[in-house]
């Protein structure tokens, strides 16, 4: 698991062709916006944001962001002790994004 920078992980997803960007906040925090193609599992969810990690493809780089960088870095520990071996935590979460946000 790294920590990224909001640069470093722009740039790293932009060049990474086996990449999926995941939101681990609340539904109702995805709706009020969300980077560019992320998909949304709310790790408050517990043992079925579990469940749904384990329908994921773990051959695959896995972006993961939230509202300031904390439970983004929770999910990144958490996929990590599960076998994932490519899961990158944006610092600062979508409160320090400057990118594209969809509402």
């Amino acid at each position: 698991m790294a920590d990224l920078s909001q640069k470093e992980w722009v740039e790293q997803l932009k060049a990474d062709d086996n990449a999926f960007v995941l939101d681990v906040r609340t539904p109702a925090e995805f709706q009020q916006g969300f980077i560019p193609d992320a998909s949304n599992i709310d790790i408050y969810l517990g043992q079925q944001f579990v469940s749904e990690l384990e329908k994921l493809d773990k051959s695959k780089s896995y972006y993961v962001y939230c509202r300031s960088g904390a439970r983004s870095g929770q999910a990144c520990n958490i996929m990590k002790g599960m076998g994932f071996k490519k899961a990158f935590n944006l610092q600062g979460g979508i409160m320090a994004w400057e990118g594209e946000v969809v509402r």
